[in-house]
């Protein structure tokens, strides 16, 4: 389904992915609404789904965790079905996508130390084959969703 978001809006949403804890007033005099107004619209938001929720960005290296990188891995024959249903229970994995290409999963992952990661990738060869690409800087990260020009 797509839904029909106006300039008033797309503003609003451009500074919450900026600070989700700005309040509804300064976004309001920034976007010529009162706070009442722009706390009607985030609500709107939230109930047709454009807002899914809200989070806190914390540091992976601050909490002890040297290593972030991106693994994929490619199932075996039977074994895909199985991987879905465990991965959600792998305390590392922020991120996990099924995709197209030779690879069935890519997952974005903290790790202590490259010992963690050996630890980790033991876990997941039972399931498939996989390829490891340590993260050594964010170039982009948590970049917002913008309004698509016409």
């Amino acid at each position: 389904m797509n839904i029909k978001i106006d300039s008033i809006n797309w503003e609003i949403l451009k500074r919450l992915q900026q600070n989700a804890r700005e309040s509804f007033a300064n976004i309001g005099r920034e976007v010529g609404l009162t706070a009442p107004a722009v706390a009607e619209r985030v609500k709107k938001l939230e109930d047709l789904g454009v807002l899914e929720g809200y989070t806190a960005k914390v540091s992976h290296s601050k909490t002890g965790h040297q290593l972030k990188a991106i693994i994929t891995l490619r199932a075996f024959m039977g074994k895909l079905k199985p991987f879905l249903e465990m991965v959600s229970t792998l305390d590392e994995v922020l991120n996990c996508y099924r995709i197209t290409g030779n690879e069935n999963i890519i997952m974005e992952v903290v790790l202590q130390d490259q010992f963690h990661l050996e630890v980790f990738i033991d876990k997941l060869i039972q399931y498939g084959e996989t390829r490891t690409h340590i993260i050594l800087s964010d170039v982009i990260s948590d970049a917002p969703i913008k309004r698509r020009s016409i």
